[in-house]
């Protein structure tokens, strides 16, 4: 067995008792801490000098100044540094103050060995950043950062399927990774050096959505004015991600089951058929099963997408990772947005791994983003991290990313509503037919694909007959 990761970690023990300091120093001290033991709350700031712990672990009641003096002073001089405050029957009301003012945790006397260590493991967890991975060498799976033994045994068989060429079906709920995962499946294939293309077939509009996976022809339809290449041709040799395949519209699914079976694409508009070499990686937060029992989507394509199956778990089945991606994303945005960071206080970092994390991985993403871009000191308090969890956790977009979201939307609403008809669309949109092509020029939209004559897409009666038997 590898040695615990926070084992050899210094403790720092402080008790009036002698006995009860012998005690502490045996029971730490075989259970692989490194301990450092004194008799007072001023010779423990004298060994703070001296010599960084990883955590404090103090009686509350000691001669001159008590435990409660010793941690506002630990506080203020090492702000991220875990407290954890031993407590007769009688004192509880001051420790929970204490907690509330971010003592790391209490426990009362007597307590139980096992209490005590799995209370200070929580605490290094928490306040230790992370050391490098097991599989440091690995650049796979590098940007998977995780340390519990849930994502372990995935990665594990996520490694064993890269090796194949067979279509992966990744489930997971919405904020799991699944994008992330499939990378690190591309990066560990024999494909590695080819392109990994990711589209998410639930975001663009069901009429662009034929054109961006398979190509068409220059004059294919109105404002095709070249050839372009599709994405399956552009991840030739490489790794396809459909994300959320789950949503792709019964036509699509037709000729997606095609371009499978016959390994090659005919982009619209051609009479000819292109072939590909494309590793495909699929994912979906639906319930697949659900959706073929209704008819929304096809048995066959659904065997051939899902030779192997990996299922993301959420974010509070892996809570441990929770600090180790906190401090990660933390340290990244600090970057973006140029402030100096030392990571979360104690008690901080606590509050975010016991909430409950809904939208999982890209929730935690979006809360850090949101307490580092108003943090005005290096340690990120409790406080704002609580007010982070009240509030719904938005994506963090300045002002022009999100004008440029809604100005695209509200285009292709409009083009929807026109049948592609750009002058329709500009007298909608009040602004004159210049303008209104310049918008769409600048968001690459193209008014032709939205004409839903069939004009755009010559063979889809064919189609739409076979998606209806």
């Amino acid at each position: 067995m590898s040695e615990h990761p926070h084992h050899r970690a210094r403790i720092l023990v402080v008790d009036d008792d002698p006995d009860m300091l012998r005690l502490l120093s045996m029971r730490l001290g075989s259970a692989g801490y490194q301990v450092t033991a004194v008799g007072s709350a001023e010779a423990a700031l004298a060994q703070l000098e001296i010599e960084r712990p990883q955590l404090v672990l103090s009686d509350v009641r000691l001669p001159g100044r008590d435990g409660l003096a010793l941690f506002a002073e630990v506080r203020a001089r090492h702000p991220s540094l875990p407290v954890i405050l031993l407590t007769a029957h009688g004192t509880i009301p001051d420790a929970v103050d204490a907690t509330a003012r971010g003592v790391f945790g209490y426990l009362t006397k007597p307590y139980e060995a096992k209490e005590l260590l799995d209370k200070i493991a929580q605490a290094l967890a928490l306040s230790t950043p992370a050391g490098p991975s097991r599989r440091a060498d690995e650049a796979w799976r590098r940007d998977i950062v995780s340390r519990s033994n849930r994502m372990d045994d995935l990665l594990a068989e996520a490694r064993m399927v890269a090796q194949s060429d067979a279509s992966v079906l990744l489930r997971g709920d919405s904020g799991t990774g699944k994008e992330m995962l499939a990378h690190a499946i591309h990066k560990a294939s024999a494909r590695a050096g080819k392109p990994f293309v990711a589209v998410n077939c639930g975001a663009i509009p069901e009429a662009l959505l034929e054109s961006e996976l398979f190509g068409h022809m220059k004059g294919a339809f109105t404002d095709a004015v070249a050839n372009h290449k599709g994405l399956f041709q552009a991840a030739d040799g490489g790794t396809l991600l459909l994300d959320e395949i789950g949503d792709m519209p019964p036509a699509l699914q037709v000729k997606l089951l095609r371009v499978l079976q016959e390994r090659a694409v005919r982009p619209l508009g051609s009479s000819q058929s292109v072939p590909v070499d494309v590793r495909i990686v699929s994912a979906t937060h639906r319930d697949l099963e659900a959706a073929m029992a209704e008819g929304q989507f096809r048995e066959d394509l659904y065997y051939r997408l899902n030779v192997v199956t990996l299922t993301l778990p959420t974010l509070a089945e892996r809570r441990e990772d929770i600090p180790l991606l906190a401090n990660h994303f933390l340290a990244k945005l600090a970057a973006k947005y140029g402030k100096r960071s030392s990571g979360f206080a104690p008690e901080a970092l606590k509050a975010l791994t016991m909430a409950t994390w809904p939208g999982n991985v890209r929730q935690l993403y979006n809360v850090v983003e949101q307490v580092c871009a108003l943090s005005t000191t290096p340690l990120v308090p409790l406080a704002l991290v609580q007010r982070a969890l009240r509030t719904p956790s938005v994506e963090v977009l300045s002002f022009t990313e999100a004008r440029q979201r809604f100005e695209r939307d509200y285009l292709v609403d409009l083009l929807k509503m026109t049948d592609g008809n750009v002058a329709d669309a500009a007298r909608l949109a009040q602004r004159n037919r210049t303008e209104f092509y310049r918008l769409l020029q600048k968001h690459a939209l193209t008014p032709g694909l939205f004409k839903s004559d069939g004009s755009g897409a010559p063979d889809s009666g064919e189609d739409e007959a076979v998606a209806d038997t």
